[in-house]
């Protein structure tokens, strides 16, 4: 081939330097080898690089319209060369972040541009799921990392970073009976009436128990399905912020304000991972991102 990665940066580093002689150097090469070394390519390709007419070589229109082309395939081949070296070290050759849906809103992808940039040849996979089917995932090894509500007991075979909070919101439609008492709202109130519950998993008959407030439920593992119930008037919801604040702005949801008990819940947000897998390097690095965000990095 005519064009082979040392012929493409021999052709470059000529362009670039402007002459055989300070080409040669930058190689490490003599000049006659790189001036002998061009010369058979202009023959292999039966086309004139460089015009040698002159004191330096200069180079011809058809050296001008390959020399994107070559550039591309240096960046490429350099590429290509990293993506190897990455995994040798074990970058993994797809990197998988199983969401709680709940969290979609908060900061997890303030990492992904900085492991974009390290890694660009990394593939990357973001699935929301309920949290248990999350964590299921995790130690199943169908994903590297979870993203998910702390939890009320740790696991041995689990280790965690925290990663920042989400807050939740009881949140009503206008046309509610809870929007009614809104301001005089007990918790006795909230037992009264139907609860749309956000499932921690699509085998779970509910979510968190710490989050069940109400004698009746109905179950999603959608937070948008959960939201527009609550718009149709069918029940109450504990939401996060981030979710409704569109939704109360425009008038289409109320936040329930109670007498006796704050509206709010504040739950930790974790990445985890398992000791029984050990992390790749994409992984690793997503962590130490999070970690250094965490301490005001």
């Amino acid at each position: 081939m005519a064009f082979s990665t040392d012929n493409i940066t021999l052709f470059l580093t000529v362009l670039e330097c402007g002459s055989f002689s300070a080409a040669a150097r930058k190689l490490g090469r003599v000049p006659s080898a790189v001036s002998m070394a061009i010369a058979q390519l202009e023959a292999e390709l039966d086309l004139q690089l460089f015009n040698r007419s002159g004191r330096e070589p200069v180079p011809t229109e058809a050296a001008l319209a390959l020399e994107p082309q070559a550039r591309q395939l240096a960046a490429l081949h350099q590429q290509m060369e990293a993506h190897a070296l990455a995994l040798h070290r074990g970058l993994e050759t797809r990197l998988t972040l199983a969401i709680a849906p709940e969290l979609l809103a908060t900061r997890w992808s303030e990492p992904i541009p900085q492991l974009a940039a390290e890694f660009p040849a990394l593939e990357l996979e973001i699935l929301a799921v309920p949290q248990e089917d999350a964590m299921q995932m995790l130690h199943r090894g169908s994903a590297h990392l979870a993203v998910v509500f702390e939890r009320p007991t740790i696991e041995e075979r689990e280790v965690f970073q925290e990663m920042g909070s989400e807050k939740l919101i009881i949140v009503a439609a206008p046309q509610h009976p809870l929007a009614q008492v809104s301001a005089e709202a007990r918790h006795e109130h909230l037992l009264e009436h139907r609860q749309i519950m956000v499932a921690a998993s699509r085998d779970a008959p509910y979510s968190d128990p710490r989050l069940v407030q109400s004698r009746q439920l109905w179950r999603t593992d959608n937070h948008l399905a959960a939201l527009r119930l609550v718009q149709e008037g069918l029940g109450w919801a504990l939401l996060p912020v981030s979710l409704v604040q569109p939704s109360i702005h425009s008038g289409e949801l109320i936040e329930v304000v109670f007498t006796n008990m704050t509206n709010e819940r504040l739950l930790w947000a974790d990445v985890v991972w398992s000791t029984e897998k050990p992390l790749g390097l994409g992984a690793k690095r997503y962590v130490e991102l999070i970690q250094k965000r965490q301490r005001g990095g």
